[in-house]
């Protein structure tokens, strides 16, 4: 069988990977900036299908099924994301005759609403939260919340993500809340219908793996815990979930097994519940209809590969197992490597990989090698890190060691604010809510000082082993003048900060980088990546010449102006000249690998330039808004 794979980077290389092992042939399709990304070379065939615009490439049903006859495709795998749950994308591949690899259309369509797949989980005896869909009008919803009582979560009816999603602790804060998770809803999914229903205070995201055949059969894979959680999107998933009584532990999996026979499930998928970390009453999410991000925590527990899964049962095939002989052992962690900056409120962050270094004995599931650009398009996910052990502690101090091994030079990524996490009491103690980093003060800067004298170093040693052991390079105890000059290194590191090194204060400066700062040093390149604390830092190594010349050009950006922190995509600016800002008002919007990021104002000021536009894209420092001059 030749299966295309309708999505890109690390998903479609883990589909990639299964298929090879069980014989079948793969086709990867791409958009432009992913000409050369090492998913595509990884496929046995690749047929480009458009721009980097989603709706053009990943997202045209009409270019992916175009792409399936070119190249002779049996069978579609959608991966997780772009048109996985798409009923539509489905019934499509199944009309032009080609196995789809995932559910009945009929029941993605169904559990793709939240109101209906609310209604199916009651129906099906699965508790769910106290809440209100039967109307939309603002009048009855607000009556709705009243009866419920607050604090309220009001959240859209459809997709996923963390997308329109707010939250009302009071009555006079429910408009504002209703508006806002409309509006997100209507930009993110095209359907402002929205659910409102009581908010749990400590809340935990605790989901149930299911699996499906076409034969009645259905089997759940335990528990995993998603309550590490940054604005509703998962950072740090593990398996199975920790601290559950019980009782809550053996009513999750009964109820997303049930939930599952009920519909006639037929796939991979993973029943979602909200827990009260209080109580320990869970209550019914939603049902996503498609392998999940964090699905290989599960994998590693139950010693079961997934994607072999929903091929076989795609095919007609039996489960190859009953639930009898699923007997899940150690423990998972997963975390998301996104190429962001933690410190600076997680912006998103592009580049180049200079380097790449993974420990052993961890699963790395990348989109990116060594030379991979990471472009603005798409989610800033570039990699997933997984760590196991026979118990939950030894897997996590195994996470942590990975994290100080991992170094990836070239592109700022979130691996320092991972190490820091595991850390955490909560998360040490397995007592996460969803709340858990919204609460939390989170760490600052990184030791860049730490980091450069380790790059120092590292660089000097590097230097002592090119020059071999001539006479002139290694002179050892003779002394040719009674005077010895002072050397200095000059580093540059990715925010642009200058580091002067003097390599005789750098505590056993003549030795190489120690093993807590693994380290990767590029001669010819004049660059230096290392790790401290997890964090993976690159430098420059800057020539004199370089050093002592004057800078070579203004900035993108000046005082009494807002500027692009990076490159993105301008989709809205509600300011015009002469109007009048205070600080912290909302400039520009924008946005970078699928998330909207808000630019505000510094400070009180009135408006003198617009140079940008909706639709507009723009670079990274490029002046956005500027303010007239105080007088």
């Amino acid at each position: 069988m030749k299966i295309l794979i309708a999505n890109r980077a690390e998903i479609a290389r883990r589909v990639i990977r299964t298929a090879r092992r069980l014989g079948h042939a793969t086709v990867a399709v791409y958009a432009e900036p992913d000409a050369g990304a090492p998913f595509v070379a990884d496929a046995d065939e690749a047929v480009p299908i458009g721009p980097a615009d989603l709706a053009a490439s990943y997202l045209s049903v009409e270019r992916l099924l175009d792409a399936a006859a070119i190249s002779g495709a049996d069978a579609v795998h959608p991966g997780y994301g772009f048109l996985s749950e798409n009923a539509a994308f489905a019934t499509a591949v199944i009309d032009a005759g080609l196995v789809w690899i995932g559910p009945n259309p009929s029941v993605i369509e169904a559990m793709g609403s939240k109101i209906e797949a609310r209604r199916i989980a009651a129906a099906a005896g699965v508790p769910v939260i106290p809440g209100y869909d039967e109307s939309q009008q603002p009048a009855d919803l607000v009556a709705a919340a009243e009866r419920i009582g607050y604090p309220i979560l009001v959240k859209a009816a459809a997709g996923g993500g963390g997308k329109g999603i707010r939250i009302a602790q009071a009555p006079e804060e429910f408009e504002r809340a209703l508006d806002e998770a409309v509006t997100e809803a209507e930009r993110s999914f095209g359907d402002g219908r929205v659910i409102v229903e009581r908010f749990i205070t400590r809340p935990r995201h605790v989901e149930v793996q299911v699996v499906g055949d076409r034969h009645g059969g259905v089997i759940e894979l335990g528990t995993r815990e998603c309550s590490v959680q940054r604005r509703y999107q998962k950072v740090l998933e593990e398996a199975p979930a920790p601290n559950l009584a019980e009782p809550t532990r053996q009513g999750l999996r009964a109820a997303a097994a049930e939930l599952a026979r009920f519909i006639g499930y037929d796939s991979t998928g993973t029943v979602e519940f909200v827990v009260d970390d209080e109580t320990g009453d869970f209550f019914f999410l939603e049902m996503n209809t498609r392998l999940q991000v964090e699905h290989p925590v599960t994998e590693f527990i139950t010693g079961l590969d997934l994607v072999e899964l929903q091929i076989a049962v795609a095919t007609g095939e039996p489960l190859p197992v009953t639930q009898y002989e699923i007997a899940p052992a150690g423990h998972a962690f997963e975390a998301r490597i996104n190429a962001e900056d933690a410190t600076r409120g997680f912006a998103p962050r592009i580049g180049t990989v200079s380097h790449l270094s993974v420990p052993p004995d961890v699963r790395w599931e990348s989109a990116v090698e060594a030379g991979t650009t990471i472009t603005p398009h798409y989610d800033p996910m570039i990699a997933k890190l997984i760590v196991g052990g026979p118990d939950r502690e030894a897997a996590r101090r195994r996470l942590g060691r990975a994290l100080e091994e991992l170094l990836i030079g070239g592109v700022v990524t979130n691996t320092g604010f991972h190490r820091w996490l595991i850390d955490q009491p909560p998360v040490v103690a397995g007592r996460v809510t969803t709340r858990f980093l919204d609460e939390a003060e989170l760490p600052g800067a990184h030791d860049r000082a730490t980091a450069a004298d380790r790059a120092a170093a590292a660089w000097m040693a590097a230097r002592r082993d090119a020059a071999g052991a001539g006479p002139w390079t290694a002179p050892g105890d003779r002394r040719f003048t009674p005077h010895r000059p002072t050397r200095r290194i000059v580093l540059e590191d990715q925010a642009g900060e200058v580091h002067e090194i003097v390599p005789e204060t750098i505590p056993e400066a003549s030795a190489p980088t120690p093993p807590s700062g693994v380290s990767h040093v590029d001669l010819p390149g004049r660059q230096v990546a290392v790790n401290v604390d997890g964090q993976s830092h690159t430098f420059s190594v800057r020539s004199r010449s370089e050093h002592w010349a004057p800078a070579g050009g203004a900035a993108h950006g000046h005082a009494g102006s807002v500027v692009a922190p990076f490159p993105a995509l301008v989709t809205e600016v509600p300011v015009k000249p002469g109007d009048a800002v205070a600080g912290g008002d909302t400039v520009v919007v924008i946005e970078a690998m699928k998330m909207l990021h808000t630019l505000t104002a510094g400070g009180p000021g009135v408006v003198a330039e617009v140079r940008v536009a909706p639709g507009q894209q723009v670079a990274t420092n490029q002046v956005l808004v500027t303010f007239e001059e105080d007088e």
